[in-house]
């Protein structure tokens, strides 16, 4: 963060009575953006832009990450029920795929945290590959891994038996 982003921040925090509301309401209702008042960015590498598929139409950008390339959100569960929908899905993703201009990272999470499970057991659901992304087009891609694992060294230990409280370290960070 540049000093100006750092003093904007500073004068939003000062109307706050204590950290807890002030993090509080900045995640409820973030502030508009203040990038007019912290000064023009120096480069194009100054700032991140987050943007939808649908509004990236039109746009480019010199390294796009395609986030979650996932069945069940490219395509959206809601949007497979035909094979019209599933061909937009197929549109979308391209769009999204064609705004980098030097590197295009999709991003394939191996599972995702769900509230739906049960506590006792394992809270996450396993994601596969998006289905409009082969097996056979995967020599097209360069395929990573993180965290990078050195070559014979075991991918899992283990569970751990170590349970911690998060909530109670939170807590305790704000005192």
């Amino acid at each position: 963060m540049r000093r100006a982003d750092l003093l904007q921040l500073e004068d939003i925090a000062a109307g706050y009575p204590t950290r807890e509301r002030f993090l509080t309401e900045l995640t409820l209702d973030p502030p508009d953006a203040t990038s007019g008042q912290a000064g023009v960015p120096l480069l194009e590498e100054d700032y991140l832009i987050l943007s939808t598929i649908h509004s990236a139409k039109g746009q480019e950008w010199k390294s796009v990450f395609v986030l979650n390339t996932v069945d069940g959100c490219i395509p959206s569960d809601l949007g497979a029920g035909t094979t019209d929908e599933i061909e937009e899905e197929r549109r979308l993703l391209y769009v999204a795929m064609t705004r980098a201009r030097d590197s295009l990272n999709l991003v394939v999470p191996q599972r995702f945290f769900t509230h739906g499970q049960s506590s006792t057991g394992d809270r996450h659901v396993y994601a596969s590959r998006t289905r409009f992304i082969p097996a056979s087009l995967l020599e097209l891609f360069e395929c990573r891994a993180w965290p990078r694992v050195a070559p014979g060294s075991p991918i899992n230990s283990g569970p751990r038996q170590v349970r911690v409280d998060v909530g109670a370290r939170m807590r305790g960070m704000w005192r």
